[in-house]
């Protein structure tokens, strides 16, 4: 493949205006107009299979930290977003609504270590959340890790973290204004004072104590420079084994495979310090590698294949001896648990312990003496326990239709605890008694939401090949069905993710405002297993998106909605079904909300962790994977002269995970093609990335945005 870019016959005039405004029409009723910026198009040209492809917005790839133009391209593109947004009167009342609601006590699912607990607490407005260790799983405890003191706009987060065996010690990873780069330190329980131990280079830590709790294992990547830190391919992670006390220097390498730089691992430990299990994916594939050692070997000790292909998923549960128990998705499409012998390499010694069943084995955990299973009912939770033979104990009750996560703990624990929410249930912890069976609710949120007010129900939507796609439709009791509503039809179907109930305080505010949520569960995802998943994978990946178009259409056709109040919502692969869908039918939406999103598919691979998504999307480099790639990418598909519907584009300057370059060039590019007078605009958060760990006040101004836009453009001013 070659490319040519050169600047065009009007690049110098076109470049001395970036960062400057143009007017342009602004949406129906607004009475400013809406300031773009004029954005430079190069004539830069493709070679793709004997094909070429136009890429005009090339220079936008830079980084906004190297590249002065780009960053005042952005600044430019915040500029005319904020303009329109702020003018939106609405949004100051739907903010404060938002900060009203948000403003509540959040809590995790308690861990128990050794001593206590350790237990993740928000206030309410905290920007992040706060660690405590508590010696009973009622009380509140101490003051364990405050990541709010660790900077002065709430960016920095604390990420995963892993106790030592005997709970003096958690080793944790600090992340910086929302980038997947982590720096791992270690704090003790006992006062919450931080060893002097600091280790960079991580990404996500898959850190894990020896038994004697003196060092760990922990996954990093070669160092590189700061031009490259959040642009560059992550290639070449390796495990490696850090004593405390020590410099990082000093670290002994315990596995990389430098013949496959592209590959990633996950490392576990068994319970009873017999096995180190090592899992090798080539990429976000679920389908490993395992390999195995005594936990006891020299840290450079060779380690022993026990599956040598990438055929299926081996997720590891646990051990009893030498029994390894594994999720698996080998011969069970929707999953079942096996055993393998740890001393004797490949499939002939499995043992099928529970067996596969209609529903998709979601999660599965050793815990007490017994298998806790979570299952995906059409995308509700069932949870089913075992005995390590097999036989069935019971399934645990649960309050509601909705979704139960957790069931973390020990073999020699007799409780367990869970969390349990759907879209209109706030989010309370249980325990479970592992003995009996029972449940007890530990504890329930206080939040000025009367979920009582409100419903949740499930649907199907035929899709355009008869597929029987879900949706859970959620909003205020009694709401009629006039075709008037506004809905907003969240999706993601992809890397066999599940979307399963959960409540946002977002989408509580979304329908205190008259709104319908639509949540579809789109073929790519996970719910229903295995071949759910490969439906709509590389080059079947438009199934994902005609579910999404069904689903859609069937809300139209039930009398919910119409198009023009009709938005669509998702974010990073939900951001790519957004893109591709408003690109394949802009007349069938009112609004749309691409966040993070995949959005340049000919050239995601070459950008930090985009190499990790081939198997799942495919690449250009194969000619049958570029004719299906070219089909939908969002960024090639926009065409001048259509009128798309409003959009609202954003992105975090710090995403390492989907670059902003996506985001950057499919809004370049649909300013460019809009013919209507629908707005077009792109708001870039500074010092965030993907996601994870946003402080609060900006998911809150985040969604105040979101809200006030859908609020302006789907006309639900004239409605109220």
């Amino acid at each position: 493949m070659c490319h040519v870019c050169r600047i065009s016959r009007f690049g110098p005039a076109l470049a001395a205006l970036v960062g400057q405004a143009l007017a342009l029409p602004a949406a129906s009723g607004q009475e400013a107009t809406i300031a773009y910026p004029a954005t430079r198009r190069e004539e830069c040209v493709d070679a793709y299979h004997g094909v070429e492809v136009a890429d005009p917005y090339r220079w936008l790839e830079a980084d906004v930290r190297q590249s002065a133009e780009t960053a005042a391209w952005v600044a430019a593109q915040n500029g005319a977003a904020r303009g329109f947004l702020d003018a939106i009167e609405k949004r100051t009342a739907i903010r404060a609504r938002l900060a009203e609601l948000w403003d509540y006590e959040r809590f995790s699912t308690p861990r128990r270590i050794p001593g206590g607990y350790l237990v993740l607490r928000n206030a309410g407005l905290q920007n992040q959340p706060v660690l405590y260790f508590a010696e009973n799983y009622r009380d509140r405890g101490r003051v364990l890790i405050d990541p709010n003191a660790w900077s002065a706009d709430g960016s920095a987060a604390l990420g995963g973290m892993e106790a030592s065996d005997d709970g003096s010690l958690v080793a944790f990873t600090r992340k910086d204004a929302g980038s997947d780069w982590s720096t791992i330190r270690v704090v003790r329980t006992s006062d919450g004072s931080e060893l002097e131990d600091r280790l960079e280079w991580s990404r996500h830590g898959n850190i894990v104590f020896n038994a004697a709790g003196d060092g760990f294992y922990y996954t990093r990547y070669p160092a590189r420079e700061a031009d490259e830190k959040h642009q560059a391919p992550s290639l070449n992670p390796a495990i490696y084994f850090h004593r405390l006390g020590d410099p990082q220097t000093a670290d002994a390498l315990a596995y990389r495979r430098p013949d496959h730089p592209e590959w990633s691992f996950g490392l576990s430990r068994t319970e009873d310090d017999r096995y180190l299990v090592l899992a090798v994916y080539r990429s976000t594939d679920p389908q490993n590698q395992v390999w195995i050692r005594p936990a006891s070997a020299p840290i450079d000790a060779p380690w022993r294949p026990l599956i040598e292909d990438f055929e299926h998923q081996f997720a590891l549960v646990g051990n009893d001896g030498s029994r390894l128990f594994f999720l698996t998705d080998w011969d069970a499409p929707t999953k079942r648990i096996v055993t393998l012998d740890a001393e004797r390499p490949g499939r002939d010694s499995a043992v099928a312990i529970v067996a596969s069943q209609k529903a998709t084995l979601e999660d599965a955990s050793l815990v007490g003496g017994q298998l806790v299973c979570t299952y995906l009912e059409d995308v509700i939770s069932r949870v089913r326990r075992y005995g390590l033979g097999g036989e069935p104990l019971g399934e645990l009750p649960l309050p509601d239709a909705g979704t139960a996560e957790g069931f973390y703990g020990k073999q020699t624990d007799e409780e367990t605890f869970f969390s349990f929410s759907s879209y209109v249930v706030p989010r309370s912890i249980y325990r479970c008694d592992l003995r009996s069976g029972s449940v007890e609710l530990v504890r329930t949120p206080q939040l000025d939401f009367d979920a009582a007010q409100y419903e949740s129900r499930p649907y199907f939507a035929a899709s355009k090949d008869g597929t029987q796609v879900p949706v859970i439709v959620s909003h205020r009791r009694g709401l009629p069905r006039d075709g008037r509503r506004p809905v907003l039809l969240y999706g993601y179907g992809g890397f066999g993710i599940s979307l399963t109930p959960a409540f946002r305080v977002d989408y509580a505010a979304w329908m205190e405002l008259g709104g319908v949520l639509a949540v579809a569960n789109l073929r790519g995802g996970g719910e229903y297993g295995k071949a759910w998943h490969e439906a709509a994978k590389q080059v079947r990946k438009q199934n994902s998106f005609d579910d999404f178009l069904a689903v859609a259409e069937w809300l139209i056709r039930e009398q919910y909605t119409s198009p023009k109040r009709l938005a669509v919502m998702g974010g990073s692969n939900g951001g790519l079904l957004v893109g591709a869908v408003v690109a394949q039918r802009p007349e069938l939406f009112g609004a749309a909300l691409p966040a993070v999103g995949v959005m340049d598919m000919l050239r995601y691979n070459r950008f930090t962790a985009g190499h990790f998504w081939r198997d799942e999307y495919g690449t250009s480099d194969d000619p049958e994977m570029f004719r299906a790639l070219r089909a939908y990418s969002p960024y090639h598909n926009l065409r001048p002269g259509v009128a798309y519907p409003a959009t609202l584009v954003t992105t975090a300057d710090t995403d390492d995970r989907v670059v902003p370059m996506h985001s950057f060039k499919f809004a370049a590019a649909l300013q460019h093609a809009q013919a209507g007078d629908a707005p077009a605009l792109l708001r870039v958060e500074t010092r965030a990335g993907h996601g994870s760990g946003t402080p609060t006040a900006k998911l809150i101004d985040l969604a105040a945005d979101h809200w006030a836009f859908l609020w302006k453009t789907l006309g639900m001013e004239e409605e109220r």
